[in-house]
């Protein structure tokens, strides 16, 4: 019997909060998860730095990657199965890249590549291609296969419907990860009727589509992920906790370009500050790396850096406020100044910080990121997108919403040591 079509004698199952049970059955499946590059996943936390202002936010991208899959295997086994649209050829196929869409994800995640430059989609198609347990796995689905699974992930196969089920703008992934995050964060705002959605999900040749009856349920899912967004993924607090996570990781390479004798040398990091990492270095960091260096490296000599990490491990983070660039550049010259003089690096105290999201749009050609909207399957047959039947959705489609915070260190201003007169410019300009 092929690879590919082999089942597990027994029906494994994972315990899961969310889904209740996620079901293994195929082999190829539960050898992917065996992997060491995928249990690699269970160290990195999905949601980054937000464990600092929402204190159950411990999952990881395991837990995630596995409530993708499932979801996938619902609809395909449970809503697409017979239907002539659907090819159950690709099962496997749609199952693996629900499987390993995260696989790429480095230590918190975006900070990570915001300093070092690269994308973690690279690693992802990298390791799946690469030398590595999970690429022997794929292989003996066949010879083609890692990179069939590497392309649904990046969404350049042509198989669009697959693509759709995993990266869309209602996908397994967002509908996995807003339930998740709600229910870790404990807060309400993800919770939607994602058994309804299912139920109206209906396959076409270039993506799913929704049956009119659900539109009040998709409405819902909208506005949740919209929630989701400002109460928790763009929380300030967690975005202090990023701005000084990202700070660390530049001044420790700053550090290293300057020959700077560190009392614990970086090794985990030493590639990647000279721009040359291997799959293989990336591979062996994870949180509890990055987190071992912070606790070290609060003893370094440096003021910076020390002071830095002991701010993110203590927990001790910049306050904020509100700031428009376009109206308050003047202001934000003059605080530099005198941050200089009150003897705080402006580069690393103080920091703009901007978030910004665009909740749902409709196809525009030739934008920034190209967005396929959500067509509604009405009783006739016709398809029609979201919007032009949502007066909800068409009340916020294409209208991007962007936040922007200036982060500060308020224990340095309130300190009464030294530079007096400057702090209490600094302060007078913060509260006017």
């Amino acid at each position: 019997m092929q690879y590919s079509a082999v089942k597990l004698s027994e029906e494994k199952v994972f315990k899961d909060p969310v889904h209740r049970y996620v079901h293994v059955r195929d082999l190829a499946i539960w050898d992917l998860i065996g992997t060491k590059e995928f249990q690699r996943l269970r160290r990195i936390k999905q949601l980054g730095t937000t464990f600092l202002t929402f204190h159950g936010a411990e999952h990881s991208r395991f837990n995630h990657s596995l409530g993708v899959y499932e979801i996938v295997r619902r609809i395909i086994d449970d809503v697409f199965a017979g239907r002539p649209e659907w090819n159950d050829d690709e099962r496997l196929l749609t199952l693996c890249a629900a499987l390993l869409h995260d696989l790429g994800h480095g230590p918190f995640s975006h900070s990570f590549e915001k300093v070092f430059g690269f994308d973690h989609e690279d690693f992802t198609r990298a390791i799946i291609l690469g030398d590595t347990e999970v690429n022997g796995v794929l292989l003996k689905v066949g010879p083609d296969f890692p990179t069939q699974v590497a392309e649904v992930i990046e969404k350049t196969s042509e198989k669009k419907l697959v693509v759709s089920l995993i990266s869309s703008q209602i996908d397994a992934d967002r509908m996995d990860y807003l339930q998740r995050d709600a229910y870790f964060t404990g807060v309400s705002y993800g919770q939607f009727d994602m058994e309804r959605i299912l139920r109206v999900m209906r396959p076409r040749e270039d993506q799913v589509v929704i049956k009119k009856s659900g539109m009040h349920a998709v409405e819902d899912y909208i506005m949740s992920r919209y929630q989701m967004y400002w109460q928790v993924y763009f929380h300030p607090v967690s975005r202090s906790a990023e701005v000084i996570l990202t700070k660390i990781l530049h001044r420790a390479k700053q550090l290293f370009e300057e020959n700077y004798s560190f009392k614990h040398e970086p090794i985990h990091f030493t590639s990647f500050f000279h721009e040359k990492a291997t799959l293989e270095d990336y591979l062996k960091l994870d949180e509890s790396v990055i987190m071992y260096y912070f606790q070290i490296w609060q003893e370094e000599a440096d003021p910076i850096l020390s002071d830095l990490c002991r701010r993110f491990v203590n927990r001790n983070l910049f306050k904020y406020a509100e700031f428009d660039p376009a109206k308050e550049y003047k202001k934000l010259a003059e605080l530099t100044s005198l941050f200089q003089k009150a003897g705080m690096d402006p580069e690393y105290y103080l920091v703009v910080d901007s978030s910004s999201d665009l909740p749902y749009d409709f196809y525009r050609p030739g934008e920034e990121e190209e967005r396929l909207p959500i067509h509604l399957l009405m009783k006739n047959g016709e398809l029609r997108e979201l919007s032009r039947e949502s007066e909800i959705v068409d009340a916020i489609s294409g209208k991007r919403r962007t936040d922007h915070k200036l982060y500060y260190p308020a224990d340095f201003l309130e300190s009464d040591s030294g530079c007096k007169e400057s702090k209490a410019k600094i302060r007078a300009l913060l509260e006017s």
